[in-house]
């Protein structure tokens, strides 16, 4: 049966998006829903919550609400409740009854805003989407709003990291990984959207000379980023050492020339002596080995990095929000279950969130790789940090 999960998790909703990306810049971030879903997002999908204070709230709309749409009572809560805290930002986030109804959200946020002074942003999420498209809704919204003033370009190389949240990104070093990677390759780390940098970091990122968007969710912000400042992007996740290093003058090709690319496409290339290259592929140098299950940037660029590292023929399967664009050949979406159930079977070695085993066969060997938007917080002390590492044999 279509759309029905009868053996895996799900993963996090598009509202729980917004909330992750926003959750370190200083605002304050309400979902229009019903008491309850606030500690879902906090309890399951917020690693942050017990170290980092943030304002995230719920309306706790009623039935009798839903039913008559009091709008006036939300406006209310929401001015006085910005008025006390005295938040950077007020973002109104959509959800399963508002969605229903028909709630304007971002009516809600302009009478908001002119209730208290404060920057309102209505997004219009629906719990019905993943987080992927959460995200970039959420990074699209504040680079629009907040990224507004002329900028001058740093005299060093510096790159924006644009799509970086715990729910694609552990609290394991990862983006701090990145950032030192940057440095290690002579250039300077810009605004990282949206973990280790503030609202007003953020606001100068026009200064940037180029963008690495790291998942589908910064995707928007870049192209947004694009359109105002001319800063062309990067896609790519720096795993391993030889993609890492390819990904790098890569960096430095787009900052020169202006050119969007789309990093593993590019070494894609190079799939074929990879293959050829390998032992473990001579009988089969069409058959791709192993299967990667997850977002289709960092699954991309860790497919590539395995390739060119381990000589290993990899593809992904997408079960989340992406475009074509952000795939390369051989790649597929998945959005069903029964999609993956009808691919996995199809090569031996299978890396992907341990909720996924269930999905394999006997004889095919799984490599664990953590998914926080899809089990959460279970496994988050033995998610490993493989940027710029080279990619070992207990990998793959």
């Amino acid at each position: 049966m279509r759309q029905v999960a009868g053996l895996i998790s799900t993963y996090s909703s598009d509202e729980f998006g917004i909330c992750s990306a926003l959750y370190e810049l200083g605002g304050m971030v309400v979902m229009h829903d019903a008491s309850g879903c606030n500690s879902t997002y906090t309890t399951h999908d917020e690693p942050r919550w017990y170290d980092m204070d943030s304002m995230i709230y719920i309306s706790a709309i009623s039935e009798m609400e839903a039913i008559m749409g009091d709008d006036e009572k939300l406006i209310r809560d929401l001015t006085e409740t910005a008025l006390e805290m005295k938040p950077k930002f007020v973002a109104v986030v959509g959800a399963p009854i508002p969605y229903m109804i028909g709630t304007d959200l971002p009516a809600i946020a302009a009478m908001t805003e002119q209730a208290t002074g404060i920057p309102c942003m209505g997004c219009g999420a629906n719990g019905m989407n993943y987080y992927t498209k959460g995200i970039s809704m959420a990074l699209e919204a504040v680079v629009r709003r907040f990224c507004t003033g002329p900028a001058k370009r740093t005299e060093i190389l510096s790159v924006n990291v644009l799509g970086a949240t715990p729910l694609d990104f552990s609290l394991n070093g990862s983006v701090d990984s990145i950032k030192d990677w940057l440095r290690e390759n002579g250039m300077v780390p810009g605004a990282c959207l949206a973990m280790g940098s503030t609202l007003e970091d953020i606001a100068q990122a026009g200064r940037a000379h180029v963008n690495l968007v790291v998942s589908y969710g910064g995707l928007a912000a870049a192209r947004c980023l694009k359109e105002r400042y001319r800063i062309p992007y990067v896609v790519g996740v720096p795993f391993g050492e030889k993609f890492s290093q390819a990904l790098a003058g890569m960096l430095r090709e787009a900052a020169a020339s202006g050119q969007d690319l789309v990093s593993y496409r590019r070494v894609g290339r190079d799939r074929e002596r990879c293959r050829a290259d390998s032992p473990l592929d001579r009988k089969n140098p069409d058959s791709p080995r192993l299967s990667l299950i997850g977002e289709s940037v960092f699954s991309a660029s860790l497919a590539a990095a395995v390739e060119l590292d381990r000589g290993i023929s990899a593809r992904v399967l997408c079960p989340l929000d992406t475009e074509d664009l952000l795939l390369r050949e051989g790649d597929l979406q998945t959005p069903e279950e029964d999609d993956l159930m009808a691919r996995i079977p199809e090569t031996e070695l299978v890396a992907a969130d341990p909720m996924y085993r269930v999905l394999c066969g006997e004889r095919q060997r799984f490599f664990s790789l953590p998914h926080e938007a899809f089990s959460g917080r279970i496994y988050d002390r033995v998610n490993p940090n493989l940027i710029n590492r080279k990619l070992e044999v207990s990998l793959c």
